[in-house]
């Protein structure tokens, strides 16, 4: 399975934006971001071309730069992202909104949303380790996609271990979006429906990676 291995601060830094890939620790003054906004690299104090340095960015470059932070805010190296948008753009409607809509059923991103994980790294973490299951039955593959009506589940032998005692109380104060439900006693959540527009990050901007596709 692969997988990002690197530094994920610089990632946030390339993007000039939190990314929110570490969870709580960026929401602290030990995110490297706030210690060092500036790109990573040589040239990343002086600024490059389309970041306020060497000259306006082109339209190939914001596309490339959006298409690059949607697939480091879910976690996805680039050939799966190119699959994903492949099965997007075969379904019916809106191919951005549907490539948005198949990331976010992702079942790493599902316990994430559902607040069983402080960050989708950690909910990639928890997953492989195959502390859940879904409609009952253990699954270790972040990569799933959940449909309508699929219901996840923390792993009965798994609710003794630490974490997940201390979650029972955590999980509580974590908002969790609309179109999933969530049992907190139970520690079960069910994917309700597949999420509008509106209730995705509006920061993501869709139509630029369809167009860089597109090219």
């Amino acid at each position: 399975m692969a997988k990002y291995i690197g530094p994920v601060c610089k990632l946030c830094r390339r993007e000039g934006e939190k990314l929110f890939l570490k969870g709580d620790r960026c929401f602290t003054p030990k995110c490297a971001f706030q210690r060092r906004s500036f790109a990573p690299g040589q040239h990343g104090k002086s600024g490059g071309r389309g970041r306020g340095g060497m000259g306006r960015e082109s339209d190939y470059g914001r596309q490339l730069r959006a298409k690059q932070r949607a697939r480091r805010v879910y976690g996805v190296l680039e050939r799966q992202f190119r699959r994903y948008y492949e099965t997007a753009r075969g379904r019916h409607g809106l191919t951005g909104l549907n490539l948005l809509q198949i990331l976010e059923s992702r079942m790493d991103n599902i316990v994430y949303r559902l607040g069983f994980a402080s960050s989708r790294a950690q909910a990639r973490l928890l997953v492989t380790h195959g502390h859940f299951t879904v409609n009952g039955r253990r699954t270790d593959v972040p990569s799933m996609l959940l449909a309508p009506g699929d219901a996840l589940q923390v792993r009965e032998g798994s609710r003794q271990i630490s974490y997940f005692k201390q979650l029972m109380t955590d999980a509580g104060s974590r908002t969790f979006p609309a179109w999933l439900n969530r049992d907190v006693s139970n520690l079960v959540g069910t994917l309700q429906r597949l999420p509008e527009r509106a209730e995705i990050d509006g920061s993501l901007d869709e139509q630029l990676i369809v167009e860089y596709y597109s090219r």
